[in-house]
């Protein structure tokens, strides 16, 4: 724990932000941090807790994060023990300090009041600071093993099982079809959110570490998967979750409809120096129509506003959120209650309990509008409530709905759960072909980056396992 009375003593603070009128500027991250002593008080601010759920991966932590030690660390100015502390659990605490939705604060037992600690303010100061500091090294191994492992996919799953291999002495090489590594970390999480130079001063660590990257790899397209089966001793996939939901309606073919993907994916690209192939897709001088309520349709809210979209408005099937959620019900598990992104904050309109009934279109194919009615409890339109919305650019935001099929996995031939996700458990990791493994959201479907984190390394421990009868890495 940090300060005995801090909890009592000390309010809780984060962050803040540059304004909105300043951010939408530019697609620089534009939280200011806190400085090292309000850090060292937030810390201070954990309490000791009888049963600390923010570290549990049920209602807090998927990586067990041991969140009141490097808490207490902080608050004693021991940061670069805090900094082991952290790293022992996750490998890549400087990507979840930043885009991790925390669900260890709503665990945390001072959110019964509403002022949980501020967890990933302090973890992204302290892996900040061990990066900043070189305290964050290259961890060669000094034995090899003769083992060779091949993942596909250098998301964060890929990434996490890859540095785990290589430091018990397994050959890994990580195929990627990006010329860059991180997956929607690089390509579909705005620069607003994380800029990519984290994700750079990772692969250059993991090089030295002795993972082989291979990039523009598209397994099943340009290499068969049969090629890496034949010449590791293991294959881990970790390709993601990539095919998208349809909204279901008509008009959906019109031009300037586009799923929201491609339009990040575009403007990641554009940020990064990348050469932008097929049309371009931008929001300048457009009525924008974002369809879906999640963490991507907000990223596409704020994109737009940075491209210069002249409206954006936000369409949410799901009812209005209450403002505050009971305690009683919900603690320590995540609430649902209203919640306003930074993205939504800089001027989004948003329409809950919105259908889509008809995207519509002009004479010449174009997109004109979004035909909309209310919905009720069962998400059925409510007679009498159509509503049209002006577009000029409609993204298709309601998320994915599991791995694309085509090319690696129908030649693989594994057996697929009920969503059409790669079917494994979460002990053994195996597929259902000898050999090939499985790991993040192309076995668990869509979900958070620090789940992506937590079964990469779960699934390294299974294969190092697997191949050397003992295992010294954590589960």
């Amino acid at each position: 724990m940090g300060k005995v009375t801090g909890f009592l003593e000390i309010d809780r603070q984060e962050p803040r932000y540059e304004p909105a009128s300043d951010r939408i500027r530019h697609f620089g991250e534009f939280t200011i941090p806190l400085s090292t002593d309000e850090v060292r008080k937030q810390a201070a601010r954990c309490m000791d807790c009888g049963i600390p759920y923010c570290h549990n991966e049920v209602t807090g932590c998927p990586v067990n994060n041991q969140i009141p030690d490097w808490n207490d660390l902080v608050w004693q100015d021991d940061w670069e023990e805090a900094a082991r502390n952290l790293h022992s659990t996750n490998n890549f605490p400087e990507f979840t300090g930043r885009v991790c939705p925390a669900p260890c604060e709503e665990g945390c037992t001072l959110n019964l009041e509403d002022t949980p600690v501020a967890i990933k303010t302090v973890e992204q100061s302290i892996a900040d600071r061990s990066i900043a500091n070189g305290w964050v090294r290259p961890q060669p191994s000094e034995t090899r093993t003769g083992k060779s492992i091949a993942i596909v996919g250098a998301g964060p799953a890929g990434l996490a099982a890859a540095q785990q291999l290589a430091r018990v002495g397994h050959d890994v090489h990580l195929y990627e079809r990006e010329p860059r590594p991180g997956g929607l970390l690089r390509y579909g999480i705005p620069d607003f959110k994380m800029e990519k130079h984290h994700i750079d001063f990772r692969q250059a660590q993991l090089e030295a570490e002795g993972v082989v990257f291979h990039f523009g790899e598209n397994i099943g397209v340009t290499r068969p998967l049969s090629d890496l089966q034949s010449s590791h001793d293991a294959v881990l996939l970790c390709g993601g979750c990539e095919h998208p939901r349809h909204p279901g309606c008509e008009g959906t073919e019109l031009e300037g409809v586009h799923y929201a993907m491609p339009f990040l994916v575009q403007q990641n690209r554009r940020v990064g120096g990348e050469v932008i192939e097929g049309e371009e897709l931008l929001a300048s001088g457009k009525h924008v129509v974002v369809i879906g309520g999640g963490d991507t349709a907000s990223d596409c809210i704020g994109t737009s506003f940075r491209q210069g979209a002249i409206s954006v408005v936000q369409l949410d099937i799901r009812p209005q959120p209450p403002l505050k959620e009971d305690k009683l019900v919900s603690w320590p598990n995540w609430a649902i209650k209203m919640r306003t992104s930074s993205s939504q904050a800089e001027g989004a309109i948003r329409e809950f309990s919105s259908g889509t009934l008809e995207i519509v279109g002009n004479e010449r194919g174009h997109v004109t509008g979004v035909k909309c009615a209310r919905v009720g409890t069962e998400r059925k339109p409510i007679e009498g409530t159509d509503f049209i919305l002006k577009a000029d650019l409609v993204l298709m935001a309601i998320g994915f709905a599991h791995p694309v099929h085509e090319g690696m996995l129908d030649t693989l031939g594994a057996t697929l759960d009920k969503r059409g996700n790669l079917f494994a458990d979460t002990f053994s990791y195996k597929t259902s072909v000898d050999g090939v493994y499985a790991a993040g959201d192309m076995r668990r479907g869509q979900s958070l980056i620090v789940w992506a984190i937590r079964e990469g390394r779960q699934a390294a421990r299974a294969i190092d396992l697997d191949l050397m009868g003992t295992t010294s890495l954590p589960r």
